[in-house]
């Protein structure tokens, strides 16, 4: 059971956005390959090392620390999202040392504890983030070492900005949003992310941004299907109850926004992402 100030989330990755990232899983992975590997390479796995993925949707992080702490290790992926679980559990069905387990990160009660805690984009939505890191530093060890990455800026980041901009233009303008509410750029602020975990306990406390280009694998024209999938050309449309000429002509909109990025080769999209490290003391 979750607790209430997160059921909003809970919902909302339970029903129809987790069934999406589901079924995007492959593609999703390739296109944020490059933020796991800053989070895993920040993380400093060793073999034998009990590790927590966060908000570990379809199991990427689980499978990648699964193999850089063996058979001797242990990996627990935890998320509020039972299609994405699903998915995650089949594919780590070979791995004896990955669990997983549903639910809200802030409710834990793991014995015994981990060695390392990592997240890809899975820590922005806590309703009290002081609580829910408080709660998640008392499933770690001392001395346990903290891994995990955040979108920055949003002006930074045209994964969300453009095919926001292309709904505007040619479905209507979205209600406004907090962006401090919890969501994707809860954590954009790096002194914020700091002062978090600063009252949660924990120390040694950094947060790197980071420029980086995601790598999506197919042509503007699979990104575009994808953006109108998931994230705000996807809220847009169901808000809007979108046709299907809107639905095309968003598409293509996004689409053609997207060919900048790939004039010099293959399509590239620039972010800004924070990593932050940390240690319980």
């Amino acid at each position: 059971m979750s607790t209430p100030d997160n059921n909003d989330q809970v919902e909302f990755w339970s029903a129809a956005a987790g069934r999406k990232w589901a079924a995007r899983q492959a593609e999703l992975d390739i296109l944020m390959q490059p933020v796991l590997d800053g989070v895993l390479a920040r993380a400093e796995l060793t073999p034998k090392l009990r590790v927590l993925d966060i908000g570990c949707g379809a199991g990427a992080g689980c499978l990648a620390a699964a193999n850089a702490v063996g058979d001797e290790g242990a990996v627990l992926g935890v998320d509020v999202s039972a299609p994405l679980l699903d998915l995650a559990r089949l594919r780590a069905a070979a791995l004896p040392q990955v669990a997983f387990h549903h639910g809200d990160a802030t409710e834990l009660e793991l014995e015994p504890a981990y060695d390392r805690l990592i997240s890809r984009f899975g820590v922005m939505f806590f309703a009290d983030p002081v609580l829910s890191f408080t709660r998640m530093a008392a499933q770690l060890s001392p001395g346990a070492r903290l891994s995990f990455a955040a979108w920055g800026q949003i002006p930074e980041n045209p994964f969300f900005t453009l095919p926001a901009r292309a709904a505007r233009a040619t479905i209507g303008a979205m209600p406004k949003s907090d962006p401090d509410a919890p969501g994707p750029f809860a954590f954009r602020d790096p002194e914020c992310v700091v002062s978090i975990l600063a009252a949660a306990g924990f120390a040694d406390i950094a947060c790197k941004v980071t420029q980086l280009d995601l790598t999506p694998a197919g042509t503007v024209d699979d990104l575009a299907q994808q953006m109108c999938d998931i994230g705000p050309a996807s809220g847009a449309i169901t808000h809007f109850d979108a046709n299907p000429d809107q639905v095309a002509e968003l598409r293509q909109t996004i689409a053609d926004a997207l060919r900048p990025y790939a004039q010099n080769g293959p399509l590239r999209l620039p972010a800004e992402i924070n990593f932050v490290t940390a240690t319980k003391p």
